[in-house]
């Protein structure tokens, strides 16, 4: 645009009123007038509502009523194919696509350990243990197109999204996270207002243990050495050279790992964050240190 086009754009807005509900208004054609029904010629004999009975009155029967015969959920008899649903764990689901939009759009830094603070922060995934989620689940959409050195963890993960990221030399965990736990790591403001220590993490209950024991997985709890050889497994598995990390420039942030009774990076159990005066209260009594020793 040139430089007398701006100026006439600018002069133009110094000349309009402002913007504001005294002059809005639709546009021309934009809304039609209401038809009263009823009322003449908009229709005055049955109003569009049909001839008589209960559609017509207003008067409908509840939802799930079908006409006094016996309804499907008393003629169908109970059994235990959805036992315990309302308790069963959930997790939301984060492709590699949604990942790899979010660190384009610099709301995710690759450059940091990523966890569940950094996702949710970033508005890529919502997560509520009040709804029963217990995380996120890393799934492999967008697998092909996923390019980025990641250290991430995570609660679960599909085989090829694991194999997406370490392919390019990324890392992945997946780990346990209580309800309590959670909802200190995806609203840890929230929690630093209150001036409370930040609390131990519960280890995962029986039924998880063999899931993050388990090196196939990255699970937290297994050992180092087996996942590294579950590592060549899988990209011998699928075809590509693991890169080796030890080398890279990025070892430390790579290589950077939580206790398993720890729930933020950099910060250890008991600790106190004042925001107010910025900084960080650390305990200094026998017994509370061994209380939050992992």
């Amino acid at each position: 645009m040139s430089g007398s086009g701006v100026s006439r754009g600018l002069e133009l807005l110094r000349s309009l009123p402002r913007v504001s509900l005294a002059n809005l208004r639709p546009n021309p054609g934009a809304k039609k007038r209401e038809r009263r029904r009823g009322r003449g010629r908009y229709g005055g004999r049955k109003c569009g509502r049909g001839h008589k009975g209960e559609r017509q009155r207003g008067n409908r029967p509840r939802l799930g009523f079908e006409g006094g015969q016996t309804p499907f959920y008393l003629a169908i008899p109970k059994y235990g194919f959805n036992e315990g649903h309302s308790l069963r764990r959930q997790y939301q689901p984060l492709s590699l696509q949604r990942l790899q939009y979010l660190i384009d759009l610099g709301r995710v830094d690759p450059s940091q350990p990523i966890d569940l603070t950094q996702l949710t922060n970033a508005r890529g995934v919502t997560v509520q243990p009040l709804k029963r989620d217990y995380g996120v689940q890393l799934v492999e959409e967008g697998a092909d197109i996923f390019a980025a050195k990641v250290n991430i963890e995570v609660q679960r993960a599909s085989e090829l999204a694991i194999a997406a990221i370490e392919k390019n030399g990324g890392v992945v965990t997946t780990s346990f996270y209580d309800p309590r736990s959670l909802e200190i790591l995806i609203k840890p403001v929230v929690f630093f207002l209150r001036g409370k220590p930040i609390p131990k993490r519960m280890l995962p209950p029986e039924d998880l243990v063999r899931y993050y024991t388990d090196p196939r997985n990255r699970g937290y709890l297994a050992d180092p050495s087996k996942v590294a050889e579950a590592r060549l497994e899988l990209a011998k598995k699928y075809g590509y050279v693991l890169p080796d990390i030890t080398k890279d420039e990025l070892f430390k942030m790579l290589s950077a790992r939580k206790d398993p009774r720890q729930i933020f990076f950099g910060l250890a159990p008991g600790w106190i964050v004042n925001l107010a005066d910025k900084k960080i209260l650390k305990p200094t009594d026998e017994n509370l240190l061994k209380y939050y020793s992992s």
